[in-house]
């Protein structure tokens, strides 16, 4: 897992000034489009900008709530065993 993220992180490191030169490029033709009128790809870019935004936490959301259930799933099930138990001692 370590070399993993090591080689994920060396690769951004590497490509860093076409990452962020793609972003001058974005920015530009949007830009231009606006001053021409056209906002349909603005809008259009916005939108995906904010799905990129959220999706990261709606899987946070998703994988906690899974979590949660199973963690008390689990407790359910320890208490019946030990009421169980409770009443063959008896």
């Amino acid at each position: 897992m370590k070399k993993f993220l090591l080689l994920v992180i060396s690769f951004l490191l590497i490509n860093i000034n076409e990452i962020m030169s793609q972003c001058a490029m974005c920015r530009a033709t949007v830009e231009n489009n606006v001053n021409n009128g056209e906002i349909g790809i603005a809008s259009s870019l916005n939108f995906g900008i904010l799905y990129l935004f959220a999706a990261p936490y709606l899987v946070a959301m998703v994988i906690g709530i899974l979590w949660y259930r199973n963690s008390k799933n689990q407790n359910k099930k320890i208490d019946l065993k030990a009421i169980l138990s409770k009443n063959k001692a008896k």
